[in-house]
């Protein structure tokens, strides 16, 4: 154990179960640098201080991110990973090559203030607003990645107490009523160029299934004899699941293979919500006619988020999400009756607390669910006022 000076700055080296380490102490103040150099020996004691963390602390933030990157490539989907490149853009613009160890608890929290105040302009009707670009959820999604880059260098520890996620919204989706569910699927089928989005609806409402699992569906997953479809690519390990097919579904299905049939022949390794290109007809600027070419089953769509925005905007319910029929379903199979563990099954859902955060139970079904508690009890047992006079005469009787 040992402190050095080198120009102004004190320097430790010190030796712990037969590793060796040297690394800067970044203050001037010889009492500071005794104390870092314990705080350095302790985390090495504990198994928390490694040779390679020195010098992935020295790492600029840009190569830091690169590193961070490749490593999770085996460990996420492809989805998962641009959705991670993504979440980078910002953290990199802001560290840029600064060193990781120089990323303090201000810096963090200088890059959250920063973060926050950048605004965007949106129009609506003659107004013009000024919103933000970003909330907490996605502001706490960007240090989630800062956190895991830093503990990759055991950073991470030194800053933990300072920083705290930003409490997100309560509410994360939402559950339509009948008569909106009934007015948007009326309004799906209006236009043909809406069909592939209106069809993915319909699945999406009578399996629970995300938007990224009915993109990743291959004909291989369908069985239309059994009744059943199978994903085998999901957000989660627990969304992997076989989910029986009601008739509705199956006449959904039997559709897109229609539509895959007058292609040409359909493979089991083609996908059920295949690529394809459009062409519109118009009259003026109005949509007339469109036709569907340009057919690529090997690969899924891209999208229908365009097609969505429009027709629920048709429907009058504009941001309304697609990922919000998913709510719907889990809404409806709450208030069906049916167990915990049959909607976990069915959903792809990990626990309990997951169940809780999608489920929408409406208040009418809650009321009747208590309303049940009190049948063929009568008032004897819960009415505590006459329990009260009761015990009173007790008491005066003795």
């Amino acid at each position: 154990m040992a402190l050095k000076k080198r120009g102004k700055t004190w320097h430790c080296h010190f030796v712990v179960n037969g590793q060796r380490f040297r690394q800067s102490l970044e203050t001037t103040d010889w009492r500071e640098a005794q104390a870092k150099e314990k705080e350095l020996i302790a985390a090495a004691s504990e198994g928390k201080l490694h040779q390679t963390s020195t010098s992935l602390a020295r790492q600029p933030f840009g190569l830091a991110a690169d590193d961070y990157v490749t490593a999770r490539k085996l460990e996420l989907a492809t989805a998962s990973q641009a959705k991670e490149k993504q979440l980078l853009v910002q953290l990199r613009a802001y560290f840029k090559q600064e060193p990781l160890k120089a990323i303090t608890a201000k810096r963090i929290t200088d890059y959250r203030a920063w973060r926050a105040s950048q605004t965007k302009e949106v129009k609506t009707g003659e107004t013009v607003r000024q919103v933000p670009c970003v909330g907490p959820a996605t502001l706490n999604a960007e240090l989630g990645i800062l956190r895991r880059i830093l503990k990759r260098a055991k950073l991470w520890a030194r800053v933990a107490d300072d920083i705290r996620p930003l409490k997100e919204p309560s509410t994360i989706g939402r559950a339509l009523t009948e008569d909106d569910k009934q007015r948007l699927l009326k309004t799906a089928v209006m236009r043909p160029e809406w069909e592939t989005a209106f069809l993915a609806a319909i699945l999406c409402l009578n399996t629970t299934s995300r938007g990224c699992e009915l993109k990743g569906l291959q004909w291989s997953d369908v069985d239309l004899f059994d009744r059943t479809v199978t994903i085998r690519k999901s957000k989660t390990a627990a969304g992997v699941r076989a989910i029986p097919l009601t008739d509705v579904a199956c006449s959904a299905l039997a559709r897109l293979r229609t539509r895959a049939e007058s292609f040409g022949p359909v493979d089991s390794a083609h996908y059920v919500f295949a690529a394809y290109g459009t062409r519109m007809t118009f009259n003026d600027t109005t949509i007339v006619g469109s036709k569907m070419v340009a057919f690529d089953p090997t690969r899924h769509v891209d999208s229908w988020r365009t097609a969505w925005r429009t027709l629920t905007k048709k429907a009058g319910l504009p941001g309304f999400r697609f990922h919000d029929l998913r709510h719907c379903a889990i809404t409806s199979l709450s208030e069906s009756g049916a167990s915990d563990s049959t909607i976990m099954a069915i959903a792809g859902h990990v626990s309990r607390r997951m169940l809780e955060r999608y489920s929408h139970v409406r208040m009418e079904a809650k009321r009747k669910a208590v309303e049940s508690l009190s049948q063929g009890t009568g008032m004897g047992g819960y009415d505590t006022n006459r329990d009260t006079k009761t015990a009173d005469i007790a008491t005066k009787t003795m």
